[in-house]
């Protein structure tokens, strides 16, 4: 006890030198944790993006390809799927639910997604959560559009305002489509996904703005006898409904994917091989979760390089502290030899200077805690809206703690170095004194 205030004292002392090297591992430590804690929490809002979802098939690429271009925005394919293609599929036995998209507009940089009402019944994200809304409804008619959070925020929209959609992706559009304008119907709560940087319409509404035909014929349905028209009331407002919804899809030429959700797993691997083997054109069918993960392990070098300039950085910090303590040191000559004067012994001298370098790493770690926690703060809203990563602000994880009793570890490791040189010192100037 007396000696770790007397090593408390030490430092103060010598606060300007104590000072910069412990803000110097403090800075380390912030960066390790940080990294890491974006590393897993980039992981888990990656993998929360999509959920429940069994197939995504869209036109023969790459597995990753597929997987980024319809479910995160990144990329596009050349080619679509077929509409014909698209109902043959999705009629297959063991099919419960399907969602056809299609990609190819934007609203000034925002993705457009046309897609079908069923979108707002059957897509999942995170823990298979549904989409919810904090305003206004999915859209019921042609000229409808659903925001995400982020674009309405961003855009400062409200229900009921006008958006102009215009021809192709990114910021730059040399097509706008200002004879087609939609009114906002609906704005969704935000997902921490690329949901919230997307607006909806409806499928037919895509036809509709590049020159196809959203008008479709009803089933004369409405023609009753005037004796039988309370009797076949209830069956007329089915079929109403049933209309107004494929009004919404419309019969496109082509889709760019979409997405399905089978009634049991046998269902999903069995289609899935039927549709890589489709004939009449080249699709491809991923299962979301399996491509996720072969994603991560291509990113795995990244990781890992990340990591490793981490540590390299807490080295470098650690080495300094060394620097430090071992400069300072013949400058301390005199002090040890007082100390040895009072009956100090060499152990103690010893013990003395390596409680020193752990008190100095252990209170650069409190320090790079306490930054790590305010960077998060304050980037957390920059990771959520530009690069999509929902950061977990919580309490340090068994591994993140692991790294810090690594770099205490290594803080006393290092500091044995010049505590055995002022053990030698302090023999030295105990003979000198003898004598």
């Amino acid at each position: 006890m007396i000696l770790t205030k007397l090593a408390f004292k030490s430092l103060l002392n010598r606060r300007a030198s104590v000072v910069l090297t412990l803000f110097t591992i403090a800075v380390s430590v912030m960066l390790l944790l940080s990294i890491e804690r974006i590393r897993v929490d980039a992981k888990s809002s990656f993998s929360n993006t999509i959920s429940g979802t069994d197939l995504i098939v869209g036109a023969r690429t790459g597995d990753i390809q597929l997987l980024l271009s319809s479910v995160f925005r990144i990329g596009h394919t050349n080619n679509g799927v077929s509409w014909q293609s698209y109902k043959y599929i999705t009629s297959q036995r063991g099919v419960k639910w399907s969602i056809p998209i299609s990609l190819g507009d934007s609203h000034k940089g925002q993705a457009v997604l046309g897609t079908s009402p069923d979108y707002f019944t059957h897509y999942r994200f995170a823990k298979k959560q549904p989409l919810s809304f904090s305003a206004g409804n999915p859209f019921s008619t042609i000229h409808g559009v659903v925001l995400g959070s982020e674009v309405a925020t961003k855009l400062g929209y409200k229900l009921g305002d006008s958006i102009i959609i215009s021809h192709g992706m990114g910021n730059t559009s040399f097509h706008h489509h200002n004879d087609n304008p939609f009114e906002v119907v609906g704005i969704l709560n935000p997902t921490g996904t690329p949901v919230d940087k997307t607006l909806h319409i409806p499928l037919a509404a895509i036809d509709l703005i590049h020159g196809g035909n959203a008008s479709h014929e009803h089933h004369e349905h409405d023609e009753h006898d005037e004796h039988d028209e309370h009797d076949e009331h209830d069956e007329h407002d089915e079929h109403d409904e049933h209309d107004e919804h494929n009004n919404l899809i419309g019969h496109p030429k082509q889709i760019t994917a979409f997405l399905m959700g089978f009634d049991s797993p046998l269902y999903t691997l069995q289609i899935r091989r039927n549709i890589n083997q489709y004939r009449p054109e080249a699709l491809l069918a991923i299962m979301p979760t399996v491509t996720l993960k072969d994603l991560w392990e291509m990113l795995a070098i990244v990781e890992k390089i990340l990591l490793l300039f981490s540590f390299v950085v807490v080295l470098v910090s650690l080495l300094g502290m060394l620097t430090t303590l071992l400069a300072n040191l013949n400058q301390r000559r005199r002090e040890l030899a007082i100390l040895r004067s009072v009956g100090a012994r060499p152990w103690q001298v010893f013990t003395l200077i390596s409680m020193e370098s752990l008190l100095t790493t252990f209170l650069g770690c409190v320090v790079g805690c306490a930054l790590f926690y305010c960077a998060l703060l304050l980037g957390a809203d920059y990771l959520q809206s530009h690069a999509g990563i929902s950061v977990n602000i919580a309490m340090l994880s068994r591994y993140e703690l692991t790294l810090i009793g690594v770099i205490m570890a290594a803080g006393f490791i290092i500091g044995l170095i010049p505590a055995t040189r002022a053990y030698f010192y302090s023999l030295s100037d105990g003979m000198s004194i003898k004598t």
